[in-house]
């Protein structure tokens, strides 16, 4: 039983980087990758975490 459609760690940067970095709303980038809004909120959270955890360890 699949607990619904898994994606891979660079299709879920490059989704992120369009909205962080490109300037997409997170809905443009929903409708144009067939992700829902929340999955993209968590992914690009998780993301900015990671970045700020790198960041912080000087």
């Amino acid at each position: 039983m699949s607990k619904g459609k898994r994606y891979t760690q660079e299709f879920k940067i490059e989704a992120v980087k369009q909205i962080t970095e490109r300037g997409y709303s997170v809905a443009e980038v929903s409708d144009r990758l067939s992700v829902y809004t929340k999955t993209l909120y968590h992914w690009r959270s998780q993301f900015s975490d990671k970045s700020k955890s790198v960041k912080s360890s000087d």
